[in-house]
């Protein structure tokens, strides 16, 4: 008889070789979030014991006869009570097969702008959607969201079937409105899951009482869903965070160029261009936690060493000269509004592109999407929060933008106010639903020479 023991660093050791997804909830109010977050992390085991008291607790004290899983996500929602800014709450949990990040994204159409935050990073988002009242706006704007995104998976729970006896036509209702919905945004596969939140209906385990229901449960999808696309895919990118001269008498000539690696490979050798400048050069070394290596890939932090002296500073962008963008000062792009005061025609604004901060000016929002047909509303004169629409922006330094679709890093920016620094305006370049026909008007140049 073979007797295997388990310790610490081989529990360890396996939780490093499972795969990781990031993924995000969304949904409206009252769709049940809370609890189908709460029921996830309590059947697969992710809650610790005091948690779980504590919930059992405060159920008791409300007459529950069982616990409210809601509860263990309560104290947020009392945070946005008391006037406390919350973004997106992340948690993290972890099965046998998968390790999780999840983005917990408030459901209240004030902050939908949050989600653009949770979904920005993530490779599936769950959509809720409540069984009674079927495909409302907020579950439209969530679904655009994720397609603006490029989220590459998307789940609709359809939740409180238990309010609705668990009937098959209501489900298959919402599921083919929904998926029709996501197809024309440009969402390539839409996985619908009927579930009870409350009762625990596949969530973790399989429903006994929708025999009729033979796809995965929320969390058997989660654990097979494909991911891990490959972090070196796209061209290298490396946007300076900050330049390192240690001026030390063991390295008195050191020179690095330190930040994280947004996309790509770079390799001790290969030949780099330094943008907007132009200037291109070698790279001669490679350092990795302080120590050498010969090649990094996305995401690591690394320091670049060149060999030739050139300027580079804060905000430039090395990348590899075969593979180097154009710089450009006009910018075609997708946003979504996040501030309470709306953008208009003619706004001045700063606009960050990785490390770099220019000036900007907003020339012409050419259309807003209209989330009820999906067709755009042409020339809306502002856009204001949480509204989905195109922007022509004129920036006063030239910019190397890529396109979103080629870099979910590089291909996004934010629109800052130069007064207050409020966030105004997340974009992602070149990304469109249905794009209207461009106008031209020269009154937007408004005597501003960038």
């Amino acid at each position: 008889m073979t007797t295997t023991t388990t310790t610490p660093t081989t529990r360890a050791a396996d939780l490093s070789a499972t795969t990781l997804l990031r993924f995000a909830t969304a949904g409206s109010v009252d769709d049940g979030k809370s609890t189908l977050v709460g029921r996830l992390l309590h059947d697969s085991k992710s809650v610790l014991a005091d948690q779980l008291e504590a919930v059992e607790r405060a159920s008791a004290s409300r007459g529950q006869d069982g616990p409210d899983l809601a509860l263990l996500t309560d104290g947020l929602r009392a945070e946005r009570e008391q006037g406390i800014t919350i973004d997106v709450a992340y948690r993290y949990f972890a099965t046998p097969r998968r390790r999780f990040i999840l983005a917990d994204t408030p459901g209240h159409v004030q902050y939908t702008r949050n989600m653009v935050t949770g979904a920005s990073t993530a490779e599936l988002t769950v959509i809720l959607v409540d069984a009674r009242h079927g495909v409302v706006e907020q579950t439209r704007r969530h679904a655009a969201i994720a397609a603006l995104l490029r989220v590459p998976h998307v789940v609709l729970a359809v939740n409180k079937m238990d309010l609705v006896d668990y009937r098959e036509p209501v489900f298959a209702a919402i599921a083919e409105e929904f998926t029709a919905y996501a197809t024309e945004l440009g969402v390539l596969e839409v996985t619908a899951i009927p579930i009870s939140a409350l009762a625990g209906d596949n969530v973790v385990e399989p429903s006994a009482t929708m025999d009729w229901y033979g796809g995965p449960t929320v969390l058997e999808h989660l654990e097979t869903v494909p991911v891990g696309h490959d972090p070196a895919h796209g061209h290298a990118r490396l946007p300076v965070q900050y330049v390192i001269r240690p001026q030390t008498a063991e390295h008195p000539d050191y020179r690095g160029y330190a930040g994280q690696i947004a996309a790509g490979v770079f390799r001790v050798g290969e030949r780099v261009t330094v943008l907007p400048s132009g200037h291109t050069t070698t790279i001669s070394g490679i350092d990795l936690l302080g120590r050498p290596v010969e090649a990094a890939r996305t995401p690591q932090s690394v320091t670049l060493l060149l060999a030739d002296d050139i300027d580079i500073s804060r905000g430039d962008l090395i990348v590899p000269t075969e593979h180097a963008p154009s710089a450009t000062q006009d910018i075609d792009a997708t946003v979504c509004h996040v501030a309470d005061q709306p953008l208009t025609v003619g706004h001045r604004v700063l606009l960050k592109h990785g490390t770099r901060t220019v000036k900007a000016l907003v020339q012409d929002i050419p259309s807003r999407l209209t989330l009820d047909d999906l067709s755009p509303h042409p020339r809306p004169g502002q856009l204001v929060a949480n509204d989905i629409g195109r922007v022509t922006l004129r920036t006063a330094e030239p910019l190397p933008v890529d396109a979103y679709a080629d870099s979910r890093r590089t291909g996004s920016f934010i629109l800052i106010d130069p007064a207050d620094g409020t966030t105004l305006t997340a974009g992602m370049v070149g990304e469109s639903f249905a794009a209207p026909e461009p106008v031209t008007d020269p009154a937007a140049e408004d005597g501003w020479d960038f």
